[in-house]
């Protein structure tokens, strides 16, 4: 009797240890799209044509906003209630990917709003300095650490940060700024979940 009540007890926890494993999105899950929350910010994810990632963010205290990423890392589209954004690059961004842990590029793109010139062309440069695993809830990803910065024309540096890349969910789930210094932060997602049926 206490054998069978022994067998139960383990199938009732490999059940719930299923169900459980059920929750975190793997690289096949994620082509059904995903969702990716924190406090004040839920934004669904939804692979698109053309190797991009559609990003719906609903936020708590802000308008929402759609987003186009290509790879599901570099941003050529943004939409929201206070305008619109694209930016075009001059190189083909397929030739970034798949991304690998020492790799470099440079990208020369044009950002272009409506009724507005642009000041002429920006650099993003990418440099992927390592892997990393990063934690969403009970979920663990393998992570690459891309540092992306955007100079413009005359090489000043626009903005600088390190984006924690899942190439499994082609999403960016947390990014690092100030990196190295005391002002270091880390700015992610904290919880990962199927997009509602």
């Amino acid at each position: 009797m206490r054998v069978a009540a022994i067998g139960i007890a383990l199938v009732i926890l490999a059940t719930a240890g299923a169900s459980h494993g059920a929750e975190c999105i793997d690289a096949k899950a994620a082509k059904a799209g995903f969702v990716l929350s924190k406090a004040g910010i839920s934004s669904e994810f939804r692979p698109a044509a053309g190797g991009m990632m559609h990003v719906a963010n609903t936020y708590e205290s802000a308008s929402p906003q759609t987003q186009f990423l290509f790879g599901g890392l570099i941003e050529v589209f943004r939409d929201s209630n206070t305008g619109q954004l694209a930016m075009i690059p001059f190189s083909d961004l397929r030739k970034l990917f798949p991304l690998k842990a020492g790799a470099k590029s440079k990208t020369i793109f044009v950002r272009l709003a409506p009724n507005k010139q642009p000041k002429g062309t920006e650099t993003l440069e990418l440099a992927v300095k390592g892997k990393e695993t990063f934690s969403l809830g009970t979920c663990k990803y393998n992570v690459l650490a891309v540092k992306e910065t955007i100079k413009n024309q005359a090489g000043e540096t626009l903005d600088e940060f390190t984006a924690l890349y899942a190439p499994d969910l082609k999403a960016v789930l947390a990014k690092r700024y100030d990196e190295g210094t005391n002002s270091e932060s880390v700015v992610g997602y904290e919880v990962i979940k199927p997009l509602a049926e």
